[in-house]
């Protein structure tokens, strides 16, 4: 059975419970990896000058704890950051989302960078983040968000 590494462990413990949940989840089926939790506001500059987000700081990954986290496709000694595996574990993470929201065991639902809009069609996302995940907010969850500068 796959596990986390320690820097993995270290990064998912940056996020939100229900992404924590998530993934534990997961990395009992598929290996993968945690790329990124939280990001402090030169991590996330850093993150949109080299193209890899499309926000300005502050951002999903920018509260505490984060209510984002990027998590790719583990292969052998290396991340499969090709676009096949890694629409192929989107869905395999959003599949597993979905039946623990159901389920009650998390209590949000998970949006991925590879159908941002949720339309199931993820020919027409513009912008191709599929090892993103986040939380789905509230109205008032998102009022309530705090994001934090380190």
């Amino acid at each position: 059975m796959p596990q986390f590494s320690q820097t993995s462990i270290d990064r998912l413990t940056t996020c939100h419970r229900d992404l924590w949940t998530l993934f534990h989840h997961v990395i009992q089926f598929v290996d993968c990896t945690v790329v990124c939790g939280f990001r402090t506001k030169a991590d996330q500059e850093k993150a949109f000058d080299a193209g890899l987000s499309k926000v300005h700081y502050p951002g999903t990954h920018s509260t505490k704890p984060s209510i984002a986290c990027d998590v790719a496709p583990f292969e052998g000694t290396s991340i499969d950051w090709g676009k096949l595996q890694s629409a192929w574990f989107a869905g395999y993470v959003m599949g597993v989302a979905d039946r623990l929201y159901k389920i009650g065991t998390i209590s949000h639902r998970i949006r991925s960078g590879a159908d941002w809009d949720m339309d199931h069609d993820v020919d027409d996302t513009t912008f191709w983040d599929a090892t993103h995940f986040e939380l789905i907010l509230s109205d008032e969850e998102k009022q309530i968000v705090k994001y934090y500068e380190n």
